[in-house]
């Protein structure tokens, strides 16, 4: 779990990394700091810093602060917000819309998250990535998620998974951006349950 202490930079040994390697740390790196401090405190020097690498091989793989800052944003995060498939559509859409507002209330991604939609309306190479490595496989997730109820028999057949995601994720969403309501896991259950009981199929 990242702490809310700034990361030190590491120290290493002599002899060259695997490429891999160094890039799990770069990751690793602008995951802590992106969590710990914010974009206003997020550099690539200071990412290179931390992970024992050059600039120049930070540039190499990532053209941008933000590409850099998001990339390490979902290392961080991405274990958290994979998608249960149980055979219950009601129980995973349940269990993976609480872990997702888990994440935004009750960690540093929550605050962080904000920042780089924001970002991402004057950074267009961010704006795009966001919608490539982060909005888009969530989605497509959730949309393959509601599918297979749909072949189940727990949907109706007419039933358009990409609306579902934004009628759940959106709600969440505008909450986590507007807070004039309280985003809980009591919404989240009330999203699903009162989404459901309009969708659900008759059989």
């Amino acid at each position: 779990m990242v702490t809310q202490q700034s990361p030190a930079p590491a120290r290493r040994g002599r002899g060259r990394r695997p490429a891999a390697e160094v890039r799990r740390e770069i990751l690793r790196a602008a995951g802590e700091l992106l969590l710990t401090e914010g974009m206003a405190a997020f550099t690539i020097e200071r990412v290179a810093a931390l992970a024992g690498a050059s600039r120049v091989t930070l540039y190499k793989w990532w053209p941008s602060k933000g590409a850099l800052a998001l990339d390490g944003y979902f290392d961080a995060v991405g274990p958290t917000l994979a998608f249960p498939d149980t055979g219950d559509i009601a129980a995973d859409l349940t269990a993976q819309l609480r872990a997702f507002v888990h994440l935004m209330r009750d960690t540093q991604a929550g605050r962080v998250m904000p920042e780089l939609v924001g970002h991402a309306q004057t950074d267009p190479e961010l704006s795009a990535l966001l919608r490539e490595r982060y909005s888009a496989p969530r989605r497509a997730l959730a949309v393959e998620a509601l599918e297979r109820a749909k072949r189940r028999g727990q949907l109706r057949e007419d039933v358009d998974p990409e609306v579902v995601v934004d009628q759940l994720w959106g709600a969440c969403y505008h909450r986590l951006l507007i807070p004039d309501q309280p985003l809980t896991d009591e919404f989240a259950e009330a999203l699903v349950r009162n989404l459901l009981a309009g969708i659900g199929s008759a059989r």
